[in-house]
């Protein structure tokens, strides 16, 4: 299976990964989850950092957290949510570090190929793409207001989802009532930016 594009495949993709991971085929769940929804989260990690070369540094370290911290997710989110947490946090650490680069080896061969293919595929995808006033605009929007358009527009994940990537990455689990109050503020935040953003394209 590849790039889950609809929900039927990103349904059947979660059940195949939750299958591994109930056997304890953590490689077999990774190679799936980087197959499947690797381009997105590539093309998210594009979008914020606008260099292709940092996407890439990013990615990698993106997927050897998935890799390595597998084992512990404990299913309170899909698994796709849960890889947006993690791109998210991956990100976020580099932006701190100064961007500066650094090249993270992959703790599986097979692994480190997929990745590496699939950042090959997406970067001649983002290339092909026309930029608008709006993708101008969305480029220059603070990291955090960029992540959500893109997860709710793009993405369309469900607001309590959303919560659950912007989820301090130290925390612990947030109870159903923390969610809620999270996704309540988001979707707040969400709706001044749709404002600002007509207000800039003169809509």
């Amino acid at each position: 299976m590849s790039d889950a594009t609809t929900a039927e495949d990103r349904a059947e993709l979660e059940r195949a990964v939750r299958a591994a991971c109930d056997t304890e085929a953590w490689q077999d769940a990774v190679t799936l989850a980087i197959r499947g929804y690797g381009p997105e989260l590539l093309g998210y990690l594009n979008a914020l950092l606008r260099d292709p070369a940092e996407a890439d540094d990013v990615f990698a370290t993106t997927c050897e957290n998935l890799w390595a911290g597998l084992p512990r997710f404990a299913w309170q989110s899909t698994f796709r949510t849960w890889a947006y947490t993690v791109t998210r946090n991956a990100c976020v650490s580099f932006v701190r570090g100064s961007r500066k680069r650094r090249s993270v080896p992959l703790s599986s061969a097979p692994i480190a190929a997929l990745a590496a293919g699939l950042r090959t595929q997406t970067a001649t995808f983002l290339r092909s793409e026309t930029k608008d006033k709006l993708a101008e605009i969305r480029a220059a929007l603070d990291p955090d207001d960029q992540t959500l358009l893109i997860l709710r527009i793009d993405r369309q994940l469900a607001w309590r989802e959303i919560a659950h990537v912007f989820e301090p990455e130290s925390a612990t689990p947030a109870t159903p009532t923390m969610l809620d109050g999270r996704a309540a503020a988001l979707r707040k935040r969400f709706e001044r930016l749709k404002a600002d953003l007509r207000e800039r394209l003169g809509r």
